[in-house]
């Protein structure tokens, strides 16, 4: 499979999210065929990812943006069913709070960066503020910012920025990994309306969800200028159809897997003045009963 080339942004390109199909099946016949396919990625991925947790080097930080009902939270809980608890972290930001506001908008996503070792999720991250804070100003005007343009300027700072923060996180061996979960807006009326008609799904609702989708070509734009200028070789974007929520999940869990594969992970080898020891312990154990 060949998913991460298929959904790959190229760096430095322009790019228009209306050519990028939401409902493409990734070339898998039907749903049974993908979970058969899922399943074995999971496998794969938890496989991975033990030895990622054994070998303590690397870590691996996720992040997933998109629309909303676009199935973030559903492909988190599909694509690491298989994973050990211990070795991933799910964080999910939502609108800044008074403390987070007094810092910089990089230092909430900061101080929840993986360990060594563990596979960390961001349900939204710091791209919140190249996309929501450009659709919406007045969000950006609570941020106490020091005086100064807010032009195109601005964003390209940020821009820059966020490219460099992701540099010094690959520099010291956190891989970065960026999913954007590319749902229609008819798909997304669809789940909205799926939500209002069971009532056991009516938390997942808000009159805000319907509000924002007025501003959805605003959003697409500020989509557009995020993968423009921040899908790099080092921090790749990833556009996931997600019209069909079995794709997603799928497409999600193999790229991470086919990562983790690429860094040629492997168990730590026992040092040989141990070997002698651990022999005398083996013979030790299997002689005593009980």
């Amino acid at each position: 499979m060949h998913y991460a080339r298929r959904y790959r942004v190229p760096p430095n390109r322009t790019i228009a999210l209306a050519d990028w199909k939401t409902d493409d099946t990734a070339g898998i016949a039907n749903k049974v065929k993908a979970a058969r396919l899922l399943s074995r990625g999971i496998e794969r991925l938890a496989a991975a990812q033990d030895r990622l947790y054994a070998q303590d080097t690397w870590a691996v930080l996720v992040i997933l943006q998109a629309m909303d009902a676009a199935g973030k939270d559903s492909t988190i809980k599909h694509v690491m069913s298989g994973v050990n608890p211990q070795g991933c972290e799910v964080y999910g930001f939502k609108a800044p709070s008074t403390h987070e506001l007094d810092h910089d908008y990089l230092w909430r996503s900061a101080v929840a960066l993986p360990e060594r070792g563990r596979i960390g999720i961001h349900n939204r991250s710091y791209y919140e503020e190249v996309i929501v804070t450009r659709v919406h100003p007045e969000i950006l005007a609570q941020e106490r910012l020091p005086p100064g343009a807010r032009g195109d300027s601005f964003w390209r700072r940020r821009f820059r920025e966020i490219n460099r923060f992701e540099r010094y996180l690959v520099d010291n061996g956190v891989i970065v990994l960026k999913f954007f979960l590319h749902v229609s807006k008819e798909e997304q009326r669809r789940r909205f309306l799926d939500r209002l008609e069971e009532p056991e799904k009516w938390w997942k609702f808000s009159p805000k969800d319907v509000q924002e989708r007025a501003r959805w070509a605003d959003y697409m734009r500020a989509y557009e200028a995020a993968f423009r200028h921040t899908s790099t070789p080092w921090a790749p974007w990833f556009i996931v159809p997600a019209d069909h929520k079995w794709v997603t999940r799928l497409v999600v869990a193999d790229i991470i897997a086919q990562t983790l594969d690429g860094l040629r992970l492997e168990y730590p080898n026992v040092p040989k003045d141990k070997l002698a020891e651990y022999a005398r312990m083996k013979k030790i154990l299997k002689s005593v009963k009980g």
